[in-house]
């Protein structure tokens, strides 16, 4: 369902809009933000400047540490008291970075996260489980009001206590699943345990995002959930989720809100723009936020853009799923490799449970690959030469697909640790 008519604008309007609020932000940070003051000057260049929306490319880059270094509020364009949130994503490292947003900001993320819901199918009646995390992180939130937006049923549940989201699940009659995707299949695998089937609840569609997810981890989480799952894109530092969403329609790239976020997409190396089409790094620009506007946020995700019809009626480009990041990035003996690309070849594996842990070691100057990936309950307590088979042929396929060799290792059913939240896929070992 289409949620409101900015959706389905005609390229020259939705290209005449964006450009007359990109020369309305530059101004705006260029006036109320000290760090794009000094950026704009130091590249010599004045809001003014700003003529069309290619001059978008002249334009200095943002990046993670910058919203760091201008920890906690130096990135906000009004004064705090027309600040009513503030979320902060936790990071991995140094201090986490800080968003602020106005009560226009709040509107404007339900409106977005509405669109989302709208175009998966989600309609007042409807009864969402949200087991996105609350709290200083965007996704439960960010959920939460867009849900209540278009007149849904929250429930908001929160991650964790599995054996309780099963209950809760079941007896309230969730219909719709908010969730990572490494965390979808939890329930489903405890409710199995529990001797209940979660592909007899009412649940017809799952919404799942916050970390790069294969193909073939959506065929797994639709077979083992009996629903339709689809992508959502959105990260902190542009508003949290609601950037961008698949459709229920098509299930294939995730149609971009471009009235209110400039996508580009750069070289990761030389940050050249790339031909429409071809993939590189993301790069947003925030056209309408107020408390805290980006210009060009380098997101180290990496997609590519499409142009093509799709046959819901949106005329937004969409984005690919996203493959990997640049600095989620391995390199394995000189070959770069994602985690997104190991899952791809064991989910065409069968046999193989989606729960998997990579490990990177370095044995003299000899990187190393290990990946332990379980086995169905069958397989297990199969003979060993049948278990040696399938190691094997998943050796010679991740060989064949990634260009580097990894150590494969079969364990028991349920003893990799599950997710309650994003999963932590990569323990690398290295001391580089």
């Amino acid at each position: 369902m289409i949620w409101n008519q900015e959706e389905t604008l005609s390229r020259k309007d939705l290209e005449g809009l964006q450009l007359k609020r990109l020369q309305a932000v530059v101004n705006r940070v260029y006036e109320k933000v000290p760090f794009y003051r000094k950026q704009f000057d130091q590249a010599k260049l004045k809001p003014s400047d700003i003529k069309k929306l290619s001059d978008l490319k002249n334009l200095p880059f943002t990046i993670k540490s910058d919203l760091r270094d201008n920890y906690p509020f130096g990135m906000f364009a009004v004064p705090m008291e027309e600040v009513v949130r503030v979320h902060a994503s936790s990071g991995t490292t140094g201090k986490p970075t800080v968003v602020g947003y106005t009560r226009n900001d709040i509107t404007m993320w339900s409106d977005l996260m509405a669109r989302a819901l709208s175009g998966a199918g989600v309609h007042a009646g409807d009864v969402i489980h949200n087991a996105y995390g609350y709290g200083l992180f965007t996704g439960g939130l960010g959920f939460h009001y867009g849900a209540e937006r278009v007149g849904a049923t929250v429930i908001p549940i929160s991650g964790g206590q599995t054996q309780r989201q099963i209950m809760i699940m079941q007896d309230f009659g969730s219909t719709v699943l908010c969730c990572t995707p490494s965390y979808a299949l939890n329930p489903a695998e405890s409710a199995k345990q529990q001797g209940a089937d979660i592909r007899k609840f009412k649940l017809k569609v799952g919404i799942f995002g916050a970390e790069p997810w294969s193909e073939g981890m959506r065929t797994e989480i639709e077979k083992q959930l009996n629903l339709k799952a689809l992508d959502v894109y959105g990260l902190s530092e542009v508003i949290g989720p609601g950037v961008s969403c698949e459709c229920l329609e098509a299930k294939f790239g995730l149609h971009i809100n471009e009235d209110h976020f400039l996508a580009e997409v750069v070289n990761p190396k030389t940050l050249e723009p790339v031909p429409l089409g071809e993939m590189g790094e993301l790069v947003f620009t925030s056209l309408t936020k107020e408390a805290f506007p980006l210009i060009r946020y380098r997101t180290r995700d990496l997609s590519r853009l499409i142009s093509e019809p799709c046959p819901c009626g949106r005329t937004s480009y969409r984005m690919e799923r996203i493959t990997g990041r640049t600095d989620d990035m391995l390199i394995i003996r000189g070959v770069n490799v994602f985690p997104s690309q190991i899952e791809h070849v064991l989910m065409k594996i069968e046999g193989l449970e989606p729960h998997y842990q990579i490990i990177v070691d370095r044995k003299g100057t000899m990187d190393e690959l290990e990946i332990q990936v379980e086995v169905n309950e069958k397989i297990f307590s199969d003979e060993m030469k049948k278990l040696d088979q399938l190691k094997k042929k998943l050796e010679y396929d991740l060989k064949d697909f990634l260009g580097v060799s990894a150590k494969i290792t079969l364990v028991e059913p349920r003893t990799i640790q599950r997710s309650e939240g994003k999963a932590k896929r990569v323990i690398d070992k290295r001391k580089i």
